[in-house]
């Protein structure tokens, strides 16, 4: 099945290099580019995109909005959003993580990893790698804007174990082998606290395990 990619940069070079990569690859089509927000949500419709490659800042209607708006949209359910950004520098990127964005990563990443983050995302998965998401929580996390799901206070003691361990970066195999569980298990239960906090994908679980105070930044 060939994943369907729109690439949405402001700068022409960038979008061009992330197209010439993205056509290499056997199982990914680049089916539209943007150079605004705007741009992006609509090529998410009409191309019937499968992943928006999405830069943070761009002009018109920034990436964070622009991935509020394809969040929102029930027609783009199945649309999901990978944010590019500069890591270091970038203060939105939490913020783009609460809009509905999957994962992100960093402009300057190798072309192989770019390419298994497209097929991770792609696949309903998200890409928080634990050093980078634990540190990037702990500086911007903690703001007046409200949680954009429920709180864990609705979860079983082993869901809000589930749930740390999610925050922490790890996936179902590792949360198993942590708990002694099996993978099943542990992606059942994943299910399970989606479900009952609203959470769209697990980089917004990450989102209400340091919001609610479960995990705290640093802990990682």
């Amino acid at each position: 099945m060939t994943i369907r990619v729109v690439l949405a940069d402001d700068q022409t070079l960038v979008r061009a290099a992330f197209a010439m990569l993205v056509e290499s690859a056997r199982d990914m089509a680049v089916v539209g580019q943007a150079a605004t927000g705007r741009e992006a949500v609509e090529l998410a419709r009409s191309a019937r995109a499968d992943l928006i490659v999405m830069d943070i800042r761009m002009p018109d209607l920034d990436g964070i909005e622009a991935t509020r708006l394809i969040a929102a949209d029930a027609d783009l359910a199945g649309v999901r959003v990978l944010v590019l950004t500069t890591y270091d520098t970038d203060e939105h990127i939490v913020e783009a993580l609460r809009a509905g964005a999957s994962g992100f990563l960093v402009k300057d990443t190798r072309p192989a990893e770019l390419l298994d983050a497209i097929r991770t995302v792609a696949a309903g998965e998200s890409l928080l790698s634990p050093g980078p998401t634990a540190r990037l929580i702990a500086r911007f996390l903690r703001s007046p804007s409200a949680p954009a799901t429920g709180g864990p206070e609705c979860l079983s003691e082993r869901e809000r174990q589930v749930l740390t361990l999610v925050a922490r970066g790890l996936n179902n195999t590792e949360i198993a082998e942590a708990l002694g569980l099996s993978p099943l298990t542990a992606k059942t239960h994943v299910s399970r606290i989606m479900g009952k906090l609203g959470a769209r994908d697990r980089a917004q679980l990450v989102i209400v395990a340091y919001e609610s105070g479960l995990v705290a930044p640093g802990a990682c």
